[in-house]
Parts: C-alpha cells; sequence; structure tokens
C-alpha cells in the first residue's frame, strides 16, 4: 500500500509565495546601450561651455562688443543651468524620462540652428541661455534613468559610465574650439554643435526606450506613444494569450499635475541629503576654479600661447575619465565587500534589509581618502604655480586634483540616488542647483581673490574647504547601522 507523501509546512509557504518580480527586465546589453545614450546626451551642457571659452575673443570682435559683454553670456549660461533642471528632472520622475529627453535635445538643436545663423549680440545672449535650457538638465535625466534600471549593487559602475560623457568634455571642448574657431569661423562652433545635437536627437528617437518605473514599471509594463521608440526591436514586443501584441493599456501611475520646479527646495529639509549636496557643490566648485584658472595662469605665469593652452586641459581631463570608470566599480566593489562581511547575500540587501544596509558607509568610505588628496593637492597647486616651479609640477597636482573630485561626484552622486530612488532626477536636479550657484559665485570672485591674496593662499582657502568635507563625511557614515550589528548572531 503506497503512502501519501507528507506535505510540510515550509513547502506549502514555498508554494504560495511567488517569486519575487526582477527589479528590471531590460537586458545587460539594453542597459549598456541606455546608459550610453544617456552619457552621449550629458555630454552637451559642459561641451557647450568649454567649447566656447576658446572663441570669446573671436565672438567679441565678430559682434563688435566687449570681452565683458560675451563673457555676459557664459554667466547667463551657467544661471540656466541652474535653475531649468529643477523643472525637467522633476517633469521626468512624473511623466517619463523619453519625452522630456526629446524636449531637451529638441530645445539644444534650435538653440544652435540659430546660433550657427546669427550675428547679433541679442541674439546670442538669448540663444545661449536657451541652448543652456536644452543641454542642462539632461545629466540629471540620467541619474534618474540609472535608479530606473539599476540595482543597488552595480549603480556605482552605471553611474561612472554616465560621467563619462560630461567627463569628455574639458580636455576636447577647448580643443576643438579654438580650432574650429581659428581655422572656419567661430560661427562653425555651433554648427557643430548642431550636427553632433541632431544626431544624439536622432538615436532618442530611435533608440531610447522609456525606462521610468511610473511609466514602465520594471520594464515589463507596455510603453505607449510617445514613450515607444521608433525602433520597435529595442522594446520588448508584450504579446496576450493569443499570441498578438498585446494592446491593454499600459498601468501607468504618473501624475498628470504640472511639474514643480520648487519640488528640488524640499530635499534641502532631509538632513543627510542637505550634505551630501553640499559637499557634492563644494568639489563641484574647486573643480570649476581649477579649470577656470588653468588657461589664464599658464598664459600669464609660463608665457604659454592660445594653443598651448587649450592643451593644458588633457591632463586634467584624462585623470578624469580615469577617475569615472575605476571609481564607480571600486563603489561596487565596496557595497558587495561590506554585504559580504556583514553575512548577507545582496539580494538581501537590496530588498530585506535595504533600510537597515550602510549604503553611506558603502558610498564613502573610500570617499574619505579622495577628501584629503584633493585638499592637499588643491593647495600646492597654487603655491607652484605662485612660486613658478617647472610646468610638470602643477600639471601633476592638477591631475590629482581631476581624480579625487571626479571620484567624489561618482561617489556622491551614487549615494545621492540611493537615497532618493523615487525622485532621481529631482534629487539631481537640487544638486545642480546647489553646484551652479556655489561656482558661480565662486568664479566670480576668483580672479579679484588671487589679485588680493595671491595665487597660492587663494587656492588654499578653497583646499580648506574641501577640507571641511571630510568631517561631514565621517557624519554621514555615523548615522549607518554598524556593520556588526548586521552580523547574525
Amino acid at each position: 500500500m503506497k503512502t501519501s507523501p507528507v506535505v510540510t509546512r515550509g513547502d506549502l509557504e514555498d508554494i504560495q509565495q511567488p517569486p519575487e518580480p526582477p527589479f528590471t527586465t531590460f537586458t545587460t546589453w539594453q542597459k549598456r546601450w541606455i546608459l550610453f545614450l544617456a552619457a552621449f546626451t550629458g555630454m552637451f551642457s559642459p561641451l557647450s561651455s568649454f567649447i566656447f571659452y576658446p572663441a570669446i575673443t573671436s565672438i567679441a570682435n565678430g559682434l563688435n562688443v566687449s570681452v565683458d559683454l560675451v563673457n555676459l553670456a557664459v554667466t547667463t549660461y551657467m544661471a540656466i543651468s541652474g535653475l531649468v533642471p529643477a523643472i525637467l528632472g522633476n517633469a521626468a520622475d512624473r511623466i517619463g524620462r523619453r519625452p522630456i529627453y526629446i524636449l531637451a535635445l529638441s530645445l539644444y538643436l534650435a538653440a544652435n540652428l540659430g546660433l550657427s545663423v546669427q550675428n547679433s549680440y541679442a541674439g546670442l545672449l538669448i540663444l545661449r541661455m536657451l541652448q543652456s535650457a536644452g543641454s542642462s538638465g539632461t545629466i540629471s535625466l540620467g541619474y534618474g534613468v540609472i535608479s530606473d534600471i539599476c540595482t543597488r549593487e552595480e549603480r556605482g559602475s552605471y553611474v561612472g559610465i554616465l560621467l563619462l560623457g560630461p567627463n569628455v568634455a574639458p580636455p576636447v571642448g577647448p580643443i576643438l574650439g579654438g580650432i574650429l574657431a581659428a581655422r572656419l569661423g567661430w560661427h562653425w562652433i555651433f554648427r557643430f554643435l548642431c550636427i553632433l545635437g541632431g544626431s544624439c536627437l536622432l538615436l532618442l528617437l530611435l533608440a531610447l526606450p522609456e525606462t521610468s518605473r511610473v511609466i514602465v514599471g520594471n520594464g515589463s509594463l507596455q510603453a505607449r506613444g510617445i514613450h515607444r521608440t521608433w525602433l520597435p526591436t529595442i522594446e520588448k514586443t508584450h504579446l496576450d494569450a493569443n499570441g498578438r501584441e498585446d494592446t491593454a493599456p499600459c498601468k501607468a501611475t504618473y501624475s498628470s499635475k504640472l511639474p514643480n520646479p520648487l519640488a528640488c527646495l524640499r530635499l534641502l529639509a532631509i538632513k543627510d541629503t542637505l550634505v551630501v549636496l553640499l559637499c557634492n557643490g563644494i568639489f563641484y566648485t574647486i573643480y570649476c576654479c581649477i579649470q577656470a584658472s588653468l588657461s589664464t595662469l599658464f598664459i600669464h605665469e609660463y608665457g604659454y600661447g592660445d594653443m598651448e593652452a587649450g592643451f593644458i586641459y588633457v591632463p586634467f581631463g584624462v585623470a578624469c575619465l580615469i577617475s569615472t570608470v575605476s571609481w564607480g566599480k571600486l563603489l561596487d566593489w565596496d557595497y558587495a565587500r561590506i554585504a559580504s562581511r556583514a553575512g548577507i547575500s545582496l539580494d538581501q540587501a537590496r530588498s530585506q534589509m535595504s533600510e537597515r544596509f550602510p549604503i553611506r558607509t558603502a558610498r564613502l568610505r573610500s570617499g574619505l581618502y579622495l577628501a584629503v588628496v584633493n585638499t592637499v593637492a588643491t593647495a600646492a597647486y597654487g603655491w607652484t604655480i605662485q612660486r613658478h616651479l617647472h610646468v610638470s609640477v602643477p600639471l601633476v597636482l592638477q591631475t590629482f586634483v581631476g581624480f579625487s573630485t571626479t571620484g567624489l561626484f561618482v561617489a556622491l552622486g551614487t549615494l545621492l540616488t540611493d537615497l532618493n530612488t523615487d525622485r532621481s532626477s529631482t534629487a539631481a536636479a537640487s544638486a545642480n542647483l546647489i553646484r551652479c550657484a556655489l561656482s558661480a559665485g565662486a568664479l566670480a570672485g576668483l580672479q579679484p581673490l588671487m589679485d588680493h591674496v595671491g595665487i597660492g593662499w587663494c587656492f588654499t582657502l578653497f583646499g580648506m574647504l574641501g577640507g571641511l568635507c571630510a568631517p561631514a563625511i565621517l557624519w554621514l557614515m555615523s548615522v549607518d547601522t554598524r556593520i556588526s550589528d548586521l552580523v547574525p548572531q
């Protein structure tokens, strides 16, 4: 006589509990393609700045205005780049990434088309503001995409990939701008950007799938209308039970309310987010001041020409690119190492223990060393130029500044996304607002400060400002749950 198999309570629980759905249904190659497009579009905001700098004198001569008036176009560009992402970032969190990307690149293309043919100062000023409005929100949109498709344990590497685009601009932009302005005329700078921006917009229309989790969930919901790519092979085809394409309405949860540009200010009331934003803004200010001072100081102190001054950006830019990739991978390694020390799996760290996992420590403990390196290298950079040491010395020191600041951008940007996954584009817009406000003030006072206290003391003060972020990072890490408390007893 056969006996019935014994069914335990654990067996019933296994049957009753369906497996947890994957975080995203996008494949690895799809995620890499999406991040490539995000990095490509993120390049335009800094590229439009750095390619403009070498042509300032040529533009002033061509429009018969002073250099100071052309510099006003730089100031207004930066002002708009601090404000517009607050609108676009919040809109992307509400109605999806793809339509906002298309809107931003369309504005950028129109602005460059106008700049390439106009010959008036008023046209330059207005169209540069429109150019900034189109390009400035792309980086915050990229952070939103990362929060949509990347899990915590891989987020560091993907932030590194995203920042490759913006970090191409510092070494390449000034060289391109100088060559185009000298050989073809300054209008060709904007024609080049028009061609590049138009190519990017076409790629977005053809092959950028919607990633917003309020529109397509983890990628399993079908996108509709403008959220769909022109090339259907890029997206998954959703089929019904009869094998036909499913035409059921997508269960979107987006809000129909208008974007709220003040939403990013609410994040300033969250203590740990505020500290991250301030640290990020301080290091960005140092980054901008080093960049702004390079050509001027090397021309005045070492007698370099305009073309040579353009090439001195290359070591700084290469250091930034190396840091972008390597520090992203280090963040993923730190995350996995902390999970291993706590005796938990990566899946547990992401799901059951996500609130208790020491995410601030995982992102910032290696960055603490970068803050120290940045402080020392920034101060030393100023003194070596003031003492007229061999040109190789400040060039080496600026690579340390570039590597450390970029690594800190990756770490702080990843942590900001971790802390605000449901409003990541809005959080990135908040970071952009703080960065632009601090850097605009610092750049306005940079030359007067160097004239008043000297190059050495000027950059010593900036180095000390960065040094203040070290105790702030330690405080952020102290907020976390101790790793020993996570270890099973």
